[in-house]
């Protein structure tokens, strides 16, 4: 149990009732790191902050049950006092990150696609919905699959569909062994050096090309951290450029332009993209600094088989739905937040 633990989803459920009586719109706030994603929301403020604490924690069953206003860095603090991490390494983007904020925001790090993204880690939640209701939602072991899609709908929606209170998350040990590794090498030969490297049984868990170097992270067992490290033959480097990746603390990020990032197949090749780039998830996600029209940059990720965000506050933030699916996210939107109270249009002006 954290020392600083306290249950405010009394007065949150009290405010969230008031506000469906009062044809009232709110808007959900944890700590305000991740406020410059998804469009602007107008509406009376309801924070999580103080609805904070880890519930249950037990490493031998490598789950955590954590309240939302929980600051991230109090739960990775607990998890790594016990050798274990959220292997999805979320993004804290600001000193006041929640857990809330994490799971809303949907944002994972640069091990996320050899470990998982923050929705694969969720296992269970509990929500105040539309309907001034106060529910539980999966469970607190891995086995328990009731209501487990309607967990993992919560990871990324922004606040959309309700107030996550609390979510049990799965969480993993330490790797025994870390090697930063970095090679001098053209974009077009990282990538292909990429896939093939795919290919191989490698303990590869992160890889990006900054337009100077292919930087690469090697994590397992030391026999076979070792051994890849020496088979690669690159230049072992000093820890530190994950994280400032992770927080968008490089030099690439400080510039003035607009921040895209570009969700792509793995094998997508280099693409001519109008602006600053840079290659993260082993190609699978580009950042681009650009002022070029959403469209064109919209257009070159389409063509290529993905989507484009933007990280700024803007009017269409997230790649325009086709018909079908946006139908589908109203309808959604209808069942759990039926008089539409919570961050209205925050992902899409039209839910």
């Amino acid at each position: 149990m954290s020392q600083t633990s306290f249950d405010a989803s009394a007065p949150m459920l009290e405010q969230v009732n008031a506000a469906i009586a009062e044809r009232r719109q709110l808007r959900i706030q944890g700590g305000g790191s991740k406020a410059n994603l998804g469009r602007p929301v107008d509406g009376e403020l309801l924070e999580t902050r103080e609805h904070r604490g880890i519930v249950t924690y037990d490493p031998t069953e490598l789950v955590v049950t954590v309240r939302a206003g929980t600051p991230l860095a109090e739960l990775e603090r607990a998890l790594d006092a016990a050798g274990q991490q959220l292997a999805c390494e979320p993004p804290h983007l600001g000193t006041g990150a929640t857990v809330g904020g994490m799971v809303a925001a949907g944002l994972s790090g640069p091990r996320r696609p050899w470990a998982g993204s923050v929705r694969d880690f969720v296992l269970g939640t509990r929500v105040i919905t539309g309907g001034g209701k106060h529910l539980r939602f999966g469970g607190e072991v891995m086995k328990n699959v009731a209501g487990y899609d309607l967990s993992r709908l919560m990871a990324g929606s922004l606040g959309c569909l309700g107030v996550l209170t609390e979510v049990s998350l799965k969480v993993l040990p330490k790797p025994r062994a870390v090697a930063n590794l970095r090679l001098a090498v053209e974009v077009e030969e990282a990538l292909r050096k990429l896939a093939e490297w795919g290919q191989q049984p490698l303990p590869i868990s992160a890889a990006c090309h900054d337009g100077d170097y292919l930087h690469l992270r090697l994590e397992g067992g030391e026999g076979s951290v070792a051994a890849a490290r020496d088979r690669l033959g690159c230049e072992t480097v000093e820890p530190g450029f994950w994280e400032d990746l992770k927080e968008q603390r490089l030099s690439f990020f400080a510039d003035p332009r607009p921040l895209w990032r570009l969700s792509l197949p793995n094998d997508t090749p280099a693409l001519d993209l109008p602006g600053a780039q840079l290659v993260d998830w082993g190609g699978a996600q580009r950042w681009l600094k650009s002022d070029a029209p959403a469209e064109e940059i919209r257009a070159i990720a389409s063509r290529a088989g993905g989507h484009a965000t933007c990280f700024e506050a803007c009017d269409s933030p997230f790649q325009p739905l086709p018909a079908a699916l946006l139908r589908y996210h109203r309808q959604l939107k209808a069942q759990l937040d039926p008089q539409g109270i919570f961050n209205p249009g925050r992902m899409y002006a039209e839910v």
